[in-house]
């Protein structure tokens, strides 16, 4: 196990017993994850064992948790998130948008997380609307990706949605319009008084002085922007943009040191790029990180328009990826291929030049997480 992956796991299992006799709630799906994490690549888990048969030298290859909130799992997960996403994306170019909400708003998400299921269904109906605003007798429909943060840089709560948008719609008539210009201006008040009009309903009328508040404190509506697009007709552009979306609150390399009592990481700050080093308690660093574990089976991505079922016209849009590249993928996304595409070394190469045979897989009766056809190597001997 490599240095990294121990220093993120090992923080939480330094803490996490200290951090539940302190008697914060704590939901299910935070217990789960944490001890997926902590029992992730254990030979408890089970292994597989890979032999040899030239020169009898065996290989354990022990099974990791598959939990999205573990660094090295998550990757993988966000890995396999895009190249799904990308096997459906239209071959046009896409637009990544941002819609954010004000800080007044975010206590009420995190109290009552099945709120969260507002932000995406107004993001949508903001997008969804405009389109159909065109012309709406051709009722355009646009392809929508949408992926939640409930993350800033600092690991602070702040839920926000990143969009995939394509710069395009299908019409009941018209196989394809280009639409290459989206007016921000009324973009962030449409979002504005769709999410706040969806949130009324939700909290009632107690929520009518901070919806009318609001409307006066932002008169220019909620803060709404796109992000570069590159060169978003390219797969490889599209990826990035999808791993982006996709990634995990606290990426690995971001811990710059871990004392057992204090934690220190970085961030860059959105408002100048200047890079901040925060240095805080174990604690206070797993309470920052598990407020970003969803409830389980929330999707935190969803498709909207185009993507999320067949038009009349969908038959007559090409896809961004070939077929073939989309069955390369398919057929490469095993842990050992992963591993010979990304570092050029194949892990059950055996020292004397021939390729490792599987001998047996230990215990996958008893764990759930285990995928007898693609363990990923953890550690070796």
């Amino acid at each position: 196990m490599s240095g990294k992956t121990i220093k993120f796991k090992l923080i939480f299992s330094d803490h996490w017993e200290h951090f539940l006799s302190l008697g914060y709630p704590i939901r299910p799906a935070v217990i789960s994850n944490v001890n997926k994490i902590l029992m992730c690549g254990e030979p408890s888990m089970g292994h597989a064992i890979y032999f040899c048969e030239h020169c009898g030298k065996v290989k354990h290859v022990f099974f990791t948790c598959k939990s999205r909130f573990c660094t090295s799992c998550g990757s993988k997960y966000t890995q396999d998130r895009a190249d799904s996403i990308s096997s459906k994306l239209i071959n046009c170019t896409h637009r990544h948008i941002v819609f954010t909400i004000p800080q007044e708003l975010r206590i009420f998400f995190l109290r009552a997380r099945k709120l969260l299921n507002v932000l995406f269904k107004a993001s949508s109906d903001t997008m969804l609307s405009w389109f159909y605003s065109l012309n709406k007798s051709e009722d355009f429909k646009p392809g929508l990706v949408s992926t939640m943060h409930t993350f800033g840089r600092d690991l602070k709560w702040n839920p926000h949605i990143h969009m995939l948008v394509t710069e395009g719609a299908s019409g009941n008539r018209t196989v394809w319009r280009k639409v290459s210009h989206i007016p921000f201006n009324m973009l962030r008040k449409r979002w504005q008084a769709t999410l706040l009009y969806m949130l009324h309903q939700q909290l009632g009328n107690d929520f009518y002085k901070l919806k009318t508040f609001l409307f006066n404190t932002y008169p220019d509506g909620f803060y709404v922007y796109a992000k570069s697009n590159m060169n978003s007709k390219s797969s490889d552009s599209i990826q990035y943009i999808i791993r982006y979306t996709g990634r995990p609150a606290m990426a690995q390399s971001r811990i710059l040191d871990y004392d057992g009592e204090f934690v220190t990481f970085f961030y860059e700050r959105h408002e100048d790029g200047q890079r901040v080093v925060e240095k805080i308690t174990a604690i206070e660093f797993i309470k920052r990180l598990i407020i970003h574990i969803p409830d389980e089976h929330f999707k935190m991505i969803r498709y909207y328009g185009l993507y999320a079922k067949k038009y009349v016209h969908s038959s007559k849009l090409y896809l961004l990826q070939s077929h073939s590249k989309r069955l390369f993928r398919k057929r490469h996304s095993h842990w050992r291929a992963r591993i010979l595409l990304a570092f050029g070394v194949d892990p059950l190469a055996c020292s004397c030049g021939h390729t490792m045979k599987l001998l047996e897989i230990f215990n996958p009766s008893k764990n759930p997480y285990v995928d007898n056809l693609g363990p990923h190597l953890y550690n070796s001997s």
